[in-house]
């Protein structure tokens, strides 16, 4: 069997957005999703948050077909959370490259490169100015 057509048992992908980093374990399972350690519902309690991390298995029909693990550094827990779906759409790219153009189209694929802009001096913040007062 050659290597291009070989299934690897584990793929790796790596999700980013503004300090966060979310490197994901993909492997075919049962569905179970761990995030450092914990079951993902538990690291992220809001219902809202668990929803946009299971957005790419459910669009592609595979919500059950997989166990993920994910380890997470850094940002918040919604940048946590967006890191974690482009994560985990990398790694489904990576397992069927067939399910690129629905990821894409959804916007799964796409790094949000937002960050917040850092504060410049004689300034009060990135962009707003001190009061002046002309009289």
């Amino acid at each position: 069997m050659s290597i291009a057509t070989e299934k690897r048992s584990v793929y790796h992908a790596v999700g980013k957005r503004k300090t966060a980093i979310a490197r994901v374990f993909l492997q075919e399972g049962k569905g179970r999703i761990k995030v450092n350690g914990k079951d993902f519902k538990e690291y992220f309690p809001v219902e809202t948050l668990q929803i946009l991390i299971t957005a790419p298995l459910k669009l592609v029909g595979k919500e059950s077909a997989f166990d993920i693990k994910a380890n997470i550094q850094g940002g918040g827990i919604k940048g946590q959370a967006e890191a974690l779906r482009l994560g985990i759409s990398r790694a489904l790219v990576q397992y069927d490259e067939t399910l690129r153009p629905a990821l894409r189209d959804a916007g799964f694929l796409t790094r949000d490169a937002r960050v917040k802009e850092r504060k410049k001096y004689g300034q009060r913040g990135a962009r707003r100015k001190f009061q002046w007062v002309k009289r």
